[in-house]
């Protein structure tokens, strides 16, 4: 196990009563605060009321940025950003899933530097204040709500970028499971492949060879979310399973199962990310629409030990005599279940044709380049890792 410094600042509060503790843990953030959600389903639910209802009874005066969409846009950002700084507001509120708890941390860094908070996003800034954020997710995917992580995808330029900093871990979390019983179906299922795809990001690319803790830690979580996203697709409404899987995605990227593997990629995000820009599709249709084939990639360069041992814990493969075997019949249950579960599994599933694997390989690159792994993850790997994708 590699050297490692774990810490989470954030509070979660969690549980039917969660959001009737707002009152509670927002005093002391300010007078004013700015409430990001999405397009529909806060208000129609009714959880921007209740949220609103609890800022007032705090003395806080809320102002709302909404139209937040799926793969969240640089130019909804600054729009948020020029509200805070018009109205003096001292914090954000996130009220949706990830794409909204993204926004609202690029917004809270943004509204305290005088420069494009994007050029965080190229590398080129670090973020040396942000506003406090707060955060209530509606679907159960991101992890956002407990990492310092947000995505943005920069509608100009075509790239979707990552960007991180200690300073962006929210303040409190309050994770209501019922406030995730409207999700549809498909994103359900997206939300589950996503956090699986937190988890396995460590799992396969850390370099630390023995890391048992972290492997049955990440494979508990995986067989959780597995079993949890095809109950909840069964039972909406189930209170008990909903907030199993809310609980286990916010667990998968908390730092807590990469503490230890030591520094490594996430080079199937890096990919999704190129494609989602380009695509517009839901970011863990994506991912798994990746996943089986880069699994198989894995495997086919001398690394098929890990695939294999997923396949065994968490899918209930046999134990093969040759582990490359093992590890492409891995690939194959894991893509099984996500047609089970209604996901693509390949390329082809989302009609994204061969020919543009080279497009999307040239747009993956520059972010590479920021996170400095282009020699492992140039346009000739990419579009080879794309080929078993297909």
């Amino acid at each position: 196990m590699e050297y490692f410094e774990f810490c989470n600042p954030t509070k979660i509060v969690f549980g039917k009563s969660a959001i009737e503790e707002i009152t509670k843990e927002v005093k002391g953030l300010g007078s004013k605060c700015l409430i990001v959600i999405g397009r529909k389903s806060a208000k129609k639910s009714g959880a921007y009321d209740k949220v609103v209802s609890q800022l007032e009874k705090a003395g806080i005066q809320p102002f709302l940025l909404e139209g937040v969409q799926s793969n969240p846009i640089l130019s909804k950002v600054h729009e948020g950003i020029e509200m805070v700084k018009e109205n003096g507001l001292s914090f954000v509120v996130a009220l949706g899933g990830g794409s909204v708890m993204d926004t609202a941390k690029a917004v809270a860094a943004g509204a305290c530097m005088d420069e494009d908070v994007w050029q965080v996003f190229e590398g080129k800034l670090e973020i040396e204040k942000a506003l406090p954020v707060v955060c209530i997710p509606t679907l159960a995917a991101s992890g956002s709500e407990m990492n310092g992580f947000m995505v943005i995808t920069n509608e100009k330029s075509g790239y979707k970028l990552a960007a991180g900093s200690p300073l962006l871990y929210p303040k409190v979390s309050f994770l209501a499971p019922e406030l995730t019983f409207s999700v549809p179906r498909n994103y359900t299922a997206y939300g589950g492949v996503d956090a699986i795809c937190h988890l396995l990001e460590p799992y396969f690319n850390g370099p630390y060879p023995y890391t048992p803790v972290q492997d049955q830690l990440a494979e508990g979580l995986i067989r959780t979310i597995m079993a949890e996203t095809e109950e909840c697709l069964s039972s909406p409404t189930d209170y008990d399973h909903r907030a199993s899987l809310m609980w286990a995605a916010t667990l998968a990227l908390n730092g807590l199962t990469r503490a230890g593997v030591g520094d490594h990629p996430f080079p199937v995000h890096l990919i999704e990310h190129s494609i989602s820009a380009i695509y517009h599709v839901a970011h863990g249709a994506g991912l798994a629409a990746l996943l089986p084939g880069w699994m198989k990639w894995k495997a086919s360069k001398g690394q098929p030990q890990k695939v294999a041992q997923f396949g065994r814990r968490c899918l209930g493969c046999p134990e093969e005599k040759d582990s490359l075997d093992s590890a492409l019949k891995a690939a194959e249950a894991f893509g099984k279940w996500l047609a089970k579960i209604e996901c693509p599994k390949s390329l082809a599933d989302l009609d994204i044709p061969s020919e543009d694997h080279e497009k999307i390989a040239k747009n993956a690159l520059f972010q590479s380049k920021i996170w400095g792994i282009e020699a492992d993850y140039s346009v000739e790997v990419i579009m080879e890792i794309l080929s078993f994708c297909q």
